[in-house]
């Protein structure tokens, strides 16, 4: 029931989707870093614009709304066009934005190249990147879309530390300049080697929908249950995304060291690392127990990770263990949410269907970003900031069994009317 398209030993050459599976993974670790080492960044930007914390953290929320507000559209173009150019421009103008950005003299010129052209860039790498694997993998959905979406969470490991020391030795508009041109370029190698999954007629399975178009999708309130879960648990993960460098400053663990290595910037590696793993482990995961039942199980980890994180502040050891923790819990978004799409709606129109729940993202990195900043900033305190990721952490856990659950199985037992 979760599957509608034939079996991929249809296909004309089985190892061709193991190839794209490996060249999405790249694609979307050369696009990450704008996203997870943005917390390296807010400090020297501001430093260097003379513009407060909450002015800075604009351009998150700006980079991550384009990312995904436009993204149906940006789903649209790829299917229209093919994957290997649009994702090859998309790698491009996201390293393109920190060339830009490094001549940066103003909190405008900021928003225009790192939020903006950043924002558009990878979008059209995320939803193009996605939507191909999702048809690549019709019977591994949950697998596939997770190993790609680690590219995303994990991509910055590699970065992480360069990135930093760049900072600490040669200033923030050199170090956007250097990577920049080095993420753009592996970005656009690997984008030109994709190729649009092999078109396969869509069936009819008992009990279950056969392909479900954009317009139809949206006026199902499944899908709009689904939209407002994934804006809940996007909210939690960009609260944590974007404001750990401050977090770690008021919790007084940024200059701290943990075995040896400064606490911010290792708490940030096995973040990334827990990031990455989880999308394709509880995608694996949902694959054998049902979508429902893994987003209840990792959603609820994430809202005790971030009680225990709390509860745990100005301990660096455990600041960096339950960072990680919150991450692994909450990543995983990322291949929950599109495979569970899919099995729902159909792989034929997937990709613009995805760009449509991205979207969600977007609604996270407002609330997420400056609300927080804002919240946090008002109350002198991180608490009421962590008690509604908490909540909306618990709350998604719930829904997922209490109501996606049954109103799913009944929409595919009504053959997706």
């Amino acid at each position: 029931m979760s599957a509608t398209l034939r079996p991929p030993a249809a296909l004309p050459v089985a190892s061709t989707r193991w190839v794209q599976l490996g060249l999405g993974l790249l694609c979307m670790m050369a696009i990450s870093s704008p996203q997870y080492v943005w917390t390296l960044f807010t400090k020297p930007l501001g430093a260097a614009l003379g513009a407060t914390a909450a002015g800075v953290q604009v351009t998150f929320s700006i980079l991550i709304v384009l990312q995904t507000f436009f993204s149906p559209f940006q789903g649209w173009l790829v299917e229209r066009f093919g994957p290997r150019w649009l994702i090859a421009f998309g790698a491009g103008l996201t390293g393109l934005s920190w060339v830009l950005a490094a001549s940066a003299t103003s909190l405008a010129g900021l928003y225009l190249t790192y939020g903006l052209l950043g924002g558009l860039g990878t979008g059209i790498v995320y939803i193009g990147v996605v939507g191909q694997m999702v048809g690549w993998f019709p019977d591994r959905r949950g697998f596939a879309a997770g190993v790609v979406a680690a590219g995303y969470g994990m991509g910055a490991i590699v970065t992480t530390f360069p990135i930093a020391d760049s900072l600490a030795a040669d200033g923030v508009g050199a170090t956007l300049l250097r990577f920049g041109l080095i993420l753009g370029a592996v970005g656009v190698l690997a984008a030109l080697g994709l190729r649009a999954p092999p078109a396969v007629a869509p069936v009819r399975l008992a009990g279950g929908s056969a392909d479900v178009d954009t317009a139809s999708m949206l006026r199902s309130p499944v899908f709009w249950l689904m939209f407002a879960m994934m804006s809940m648990m996007s909210t939690s993960g960009l609260m944590v995304t974007s404001q750990i460098g401050a977090i770690a400053g008021d919790f007084g663990i940024a200059k701290l060291a943990v075995w040896g290595f400064a606490a911010l910037p290792l708490a940030l590696t096995v973040d990334r690392f827990c990031n990455g793993l989880t999308r394709p482990f509880f995608g694996w995961v949902s694959d054998r127990i049902g979508r429902e039942n893994t987003m209840a199980l990792a959603f609820g980890l994430e809202g005790l990770a971030m009680a225990a994180w709390l509860a745990s502040a100005g301990n660096p050891l455990l600041f960096v263990l339950l960072s990680g923790l919150v991450f692994f819990g909450w990543g995983e978004i990322f291949s929950l949410f599109p495979a569970t799409l899919t099995d729902t709606f159909g792989a034929t129109h997937a990709t613009k269907n995805y760009g449509c729940l991205y979207i969600a993202q977007g609604i996270g990195a407002i609330l997420g970003g400056p609300m927080a900043s804002l919240l946090h900033d008002g109350t002198g305190s991180w608490s009421p900031v962590f008690g509604l990721a908490i909540g909306a952490d618990l709350l998604t856990a719930v829904l997922a069994l209490a109501l996606l659950k049954p109103m799913r199985a009944a929409y595919l037992a009504r053959g997706g009317v």
